[in-house]
């Protein structure tokens, strides 16, 4: 209607003009006034002067002054810009009109791409959480067992049940092409499955039985049966879904403020234009209704009251919608947006040693008995055990260390496995945090006595050396550590059975590329590395001289941990970063600034506690969450100055008097505009400088291979 009463004047015969532009008026000013009415009214009475309620105003203010047309082209064209995406204007259009009308017809269109655009960068910025939660299915193949005996993959009975009462323990058929419904472990047959939807893995995997599977995994190949490890509310898929979509409502600090601003700031706008409304005529000499030699300072007042409004400032925010997106496409969830200005804070980075900075794949080198055995010490030849002393240790470790995730207990079971061990049985138990853990074992033969209940523990040598209470037989026992035959270098662990200790020796080795990763932080993110570890000196060293780390602290019990966090981050005046993934690390997690835990691996209390969950296995993901929190805060302070330059562009001139209101809505939405493009930014990788960028292009340029690392920050190929 308002396009119809604008283009009168070049298709209507002159008399009729203003009756036709009237008529026009009439009928097409109550269809976008009166919902701009009630959108305005109900903001206002819910105590928010925004947009819609500035809009609406220079609009009827528009009506009031006798400028009927260009309000109703103010509300029809912002209509356009912010609800009209679908409109097809072309279905009125006609031929024969000037440029001058066609200009009109281009600005309606302009419009309404802008607002298409922002619709579509604002929907890019956030994570397809719907997409996530259809791919899992509905309902899992639930098969049928009968006196505790699963059948086999070729003779199976099964039915359909919803996938949420899919209970721990339970059996379930997978077959190709379907999603696996949640974690499990593959009890029969073989796969090719995919699970790059979930981490950003791209090469697909092959599971077999033993293997664990995540839930949301897709079955590519094969048939399997798996067993259910987790609950549908406890698996992987769903965890991902409800910590992005915790993501998203976890607001940051600057946007809680934008927020709070955005409601002061259009008041402030208001009583703004009031004043220049009712004083320009006084300071400045304008009329105060517009004339055909000057604009009013009514109309003016209109332009600010337009341009000033805060919509570029309230989607300054979408940078961390944009930053969350893009690293839980890399396998990285974020626990709310305020985890990237945290992140953005720190200056030190402390990594756990043992399945952090090191595979956690211990393997048992040796079982070495060293006090009160037969002779003495670790020289005797003679056995005071059934069958001998390191059967006898490996039995009874083995027995304590059962079902366990900590590496060092998953190293001695797996020792033990396919050997003729004496048979143990635990009796009571008792677990220290950090330090080990003692039980009454029953089935302990002894070249002397018959079998009896003993006290058993096992742990660090610090804790073993701590239930000696004798000063000489601390010295002894310590001694012996020191003149071992397999030295210093490895991991260990003590075991006492009845006053005898034995020792065994693990080993570990760091992660392939962690070196990689330690000099990036160093040397781009110019952070402060360091290890924070249970271990003894020896072997903690080995791993830090290894992966380039140079400030070590060793033989630290989880409270040990927490208080090197607190006072590294109070004397460094900076945040901290914690990587960590034991329960021992829970305590330092929690008191980091911010906490990293590796997902696959981590302890429930660890990830309960963490802020930033790794999917994949690995560690590159760690600069890139830095070098991602630093790029946002960077988009996020770009937003705020493109948005007050955009409303001060478009708001000077219009207080002046040289910008007409159509006018100041194109500039108004274009500045939304820009401060969107400039937000999707936040989708790319990151990167530390300039200086770095122009270095990969030359690398990538030279030898025009594609990188397999986690993103453009790191050369360092994913642990698969």
């Amino acid at each position: 209607m308002f396009l119809a009463a604008a283009a009168c004047p070049y298709f209507a015969p002159k008399p009729y003009i203003k009756s036709l532009q009237n008529a026009f008026m009439i009928v097409g000013f109550p269809l976008v006034g009166v919902s701009a009415s009630l959108d305005a009214l109900m903001d206002i009475a819910g105590g928010k002067v925004n947009i819609h309620v500035l809009m609406a105003l220079a609009a009827f203010a528009s009506v009031f002054m006798g400028n009927a047309l260009e309000g109703g082209l103010l509300l029809a064209m912002f209509n356009l810009a912010h609800i009209g995406q679908n409109s097809n204007l072309s279905k009125d259009l006609g031929y024969g009109f000037d440029n001058a009308f066609m200009a009109l017809i281009s600005l309606s269109l302009c419009l309404v791409v802008v607002s298409a655009a922002e619709e579509f960068f604002t929907s890019r910025s956030m994570v397809d959480v719907k997409e996530l939660k259809e791919s899992n299915p509905d309902s899992a193949l639930l098969i049928e067992v009968e006196n505790g005996d699963v059948p086999n993959i070729s003779d199976l009975s099964y039915k359909s049940v919803p996938v949420h009462s899919v209970e721990v323990g339970s059996y379930i058929l997978v077959g190709t092409g379907e999603i696996v419904p949640v974690d499990c472990e593959v009890y029969q047959g073989s796969a090719t499955i995919t699970i790059e939807h979930l981490t950003g893995e791209i090469k697909p995997l092959e599971a077999k039985a033993g293997d664990r599977v995540p839930g949301g995994a897709r079955n590519l190949d094969g048939r399997m049966i798996v067993k259910a490890t987790k609950a549908w509310n406890e698996s992987t898929l769903n965890r991902i879904v409800q910590l992005t979509e915790e993501a998203h409502s976890n607001k940051p600090k600057l946007q809680r403020w934008l927020d709070e601003f955005g409601e002061n700031y259009s008041k402030v706008v208001v009583v703004l234009s009031l004043a220049i409304a009712f004083l320009g005529p006084f300071l400045f000499n304008w009329p105060f209704l517009s004339t055909t030699a000057c604009r009013g300072s009514v109309y003016r007042a209109l332009g600010l009251m337009v341009a000033a409004s805060p919509c570029a400032l309230a989607v300054a925010p979408l940078a961390y919608a944009t930053a969350i997106s893009s690293c839980a496409k890399k396998g990285i969830l974020l626990k709310g947006a305020q985890v990237l200005d945290a992140l953005a804070s720190c200056h030190t980075v402390a990594f756990d040693k043992t399945g952090t900075l090191t595979t956690g794949g211990l393997t048992c080198k040796a079982i070495e008995p060293i006090y009160g055995h037969q002779g003495g010490n670790h020289l005797s030849v003679t056995t005071c055990c059934v069958p001998n002393c390191e059967k006898e240790a490996l039995a009874v470790a083995a027995a304590m260390e059962k079902g366990t995730t900590h590496p060092i207990g998953r190293a001695v079971v797996d020792h033990s496995v396919g050997k003729d061990l004496p048979s143990i049985f635990v009796e009571s138990f008792e677990y220290f945090p950090g330090r080990g853990l003692t039980a009454t074992v029953n089935g302990v033969e002894s070249v002397a006595e018959e079998r009896r209940l003993r006290k058993a523990s096992l742990g660090s040598i610090e804790f073993i050396t701590s239930l000696f209470k004798s000063e000489d037989e601390l010295k002894q026992i310590k001694d012996a550590v020191n003149a071992s035959l397999y030295g210093n270098d490895f991991v260990h662990a003590a075991l006492s059975v009845d006053q005898k200790v034995t020792l065994i020796h693990l080993e570990d080795q760091p992660r392939p590329g962690v070196s990689g990763v330690i000099a990036e932080l160093k040397s781009w993110g110019r952070l402060r590395v360091m290890m924070l570890t249970g271990d003894h000196d020896s072997s903690a060293w080995r791993v830090a001289n290894a992966v380039g780390i140079t400030e070590v602290y060793c033989n630290l019990k989880p409270e040990d941990k927490l208080n090197h966090v607190k006072n590294i981050a109070q004397d460094a005046g900076g945040g901290l970063i914690m990587v960590g993934e034991g329960i021992n690390d829970g305590p330092a997690l929690a008191a980091a600034t911010v906490g990293i835990v590796l997902a696959q691996r981590a302890s429930a209390t660890a990830i309960a506690v963490a802020d930033i969950l790794l999917l994949r296995d690995n560690i590159t993901g760690v600069p890139f969450c830095v070098a991602k929190s630093r790029q946002t805060t960077s988009l996020v302070k770009q937003n705020v100055a493109l948005a007050l330059t955009s409303i001060f562009l478009a708001a000077l001139p219009s207080v002046l008097g040289f910008l007409p209101l159509w006018l100041t809505v194109l500039l108004h939405e274009g500045g939304t505009l820009l401060v969107c493009l400039n937000s999707v930014r936040g989708l790319n990788d990151p990167s530390w400088s300039w200086k770095q960028d122009i270095a990969h292009l030359i690398s990538k340029l030279s030898s025009r291979e594609p990188t397999s690392s986690y993103n453009s920050l790191s050369s360092v190929e994913p642990a698969h």
